[in-house]
């Protein structure tokens, strides 16, 4: 699959480099941005119950 992206990128392997480096930060940031925040409020890890009583 990674080769297949790798292979469709434009340009010479100093700029295909690039252009996938970009595109995995885009990915991340995507990720930390709207993906991450909104899967939180279904995680139960976060409900704490040291020092309740």
């Amino acid at each position: 699959m990674y080769s297949l992206i790798f292979r469709l990128l434009p340009g010479p392997l100093w700029l295909r480099i690039i252009f996938a480096v970009l595109l995995i930060a885009a990915a991340v940031a995507a990720l930390m941005t709207f993906v991450f925040p909104w899967l939180s409020q279904f995680n139960p890890l976060t409900d704490s119950t040291i020092g309740s009583g």
